[in-house]
C-alpha cells in the first residue's frame, strides 16, 4: 500500500531504551504529527493505513517502548508507566529538533497525548484522540455490560474496576474484536496487515501496567490543567469509546468530537474522511 509514498526507518536510544521510528512527509512542512498508538500495539498498520494520505504533514510513526520494532523489554512494572512513556516522548522531540508538533493518540495514547500536552503546553499545538480510552473504571464496566449482553449472562457488577475486566474477558474472549468491529471486513483487513507486518500485541506492556493498577486510572481528573485544543474523533459504533469516554472529553476540556460511521480503527475503515478530519482542526 505505501508503493510510490516515502518514508525512513530510524532507531534510536532515547531515555535510556531502544525506539524505533519512522517519519515520512517533508521536512519543512508546517505541522509534524507524532502518532501514538494503543497499548502494547505498534504504529505499522497505521502508517500502511494513512501514509499517503498524510504527505503534505511531517509524520512520526512511533513504536512506544517495548512495543512493536522497538527493543522489547521486561515485563518490569517500573519499566511501563505513563511517566515513562511521557519522557520517551520529550526525548524524541528534543532528538528531532521540534519545537512543537500534533499528538496523535489512539484508545490508551490518547492518555499519553493529553498528558504530554497537560505537562509540555508550548510544545503542542493541538491534541487529537482517536477513540479515547480515559476513564478506567467506566471502561471496564462497559466491558462487562457488553460482554454479558453478548453471552446473555446475568452478571454482579463488583465495584473493583480491575476484577470487572477480568470478568468480562472471562465470559467472551474475543470481546474486544468484537466490539471494535462491527464491519467484519474492517477485522479482516486489519488482521491482514497485522499478519503481514509480522508483529504482535507487547503483553510485557499490557501485563505491566495492569500491574500498575491500570483499571483505577481516571485520567479525566488531569483535565482541568489542560489548555491545547483537543479534537476528538471517534467511531459512533465503537461502544468501548463513544459516548462515555468522550463525553469526558467534550464536557471537561471542550474537545471538539467528530463522529465517523466506523468502529474502533477510524483511520483503517475510512482513510480518507478520517485524512479529511485531520487536515480540519490542523488548518
Amino acid at each position: 500500500m505505501d508503493e510510490g509514498f516515502e518514508f525512513v526507518a530510524h532507531t534510536q536510544v532515547l531515555n535510556g531504551v531502544e525506539l524505533y521510528f519512522e517519519i515520512s512527509g517533508p521536512e519543512d512542512a508546517d505541522q509534524t504529527l507524532v502518532y501514538l498508538h494503543g497499548l502494547g500495539y505498534n504504529s505499522y498498520a497505521f502508517r500502511e493505513v494513512m501514509l499517503e494520505h498524510l504527505q503534505s504533514y511531517r509524520v512520526v510513526y512511533l513504536d512506544q517502548r517495548g512495543c512493536g520494532r522497538s527493543a522489547p523489554l521486561e515485563a518490569d512494572p517500573e519499566l511501563f508507566t505513563v511517566d515513562a512513556l511521557i519522557d520517551d516522548l520529550e526525548a524524541l522531540r528534543v532528538h528531532l529538533g521540534l519545537r512543537s508538533f500534533v499528538p496523535v493518540g489512539h484508545a490508551f495514547g490518547a492518555v499519553i497525548a493529553l498528558e504530554y500536552a497537560r505537562r509540555y503546553p508550548h510544545q503542542v499545538s493541538a491534541v487529537v484522540a482517536v477513540s479515547p480510552w480515559v476513564h478506567f473504571p467506566e471502561l471496564s464496566s462497559q466491558l462487562l455490560n457488553s460482554a454479558a449482553r453478548l453471552t446473555e449472562r446475568d452478571v454482579d457488577i463488583s465495584e473493583d474496576p480491575e476484577t470487572r475486566a477480568e470478568l468480562a474477558f472471562s465470559l467472551r474472549e474475543d470481546l474486544l474484536s468484537v466490539l471494535y468491529f462491527p464491519n467484519p471486513s474492517a477485522r479482516l483487513h486489519l488482521e491482514f496487515i497485522d499478519t503481514e507486518s509480522a508483529l504482535y500485541g507487547s503483553g510485557a506492556a499490557q501485563e505491566a501496567f495492569i500491574f500498575n493498577r491500570l483499571w483505577e486510572l481516571e485520567y479525566p481528573l488531569y483535565f482541568p490543567e489542560i489548555r491545547t485544543p483537543v479534537l476528538c474523533i471517534a467511531g459512533e459504533y465503537d461502544v468501548t469509546s463513544y459516548p462515555e469516554q468522550t463525553d469526558w472529553l467534550q464536557d471537561l476540556l471542550g474537545a471538539d468530537l467528530e463522529l465517523m460511521t466506523t468502529g474502533h480503527y477510524p483511520w483503517l475503515e475510512d482513510a480518507p474522511a478520517f485524512a479529511a478530519l485531520l487536515e480540519r482542526v490542523l488548518e
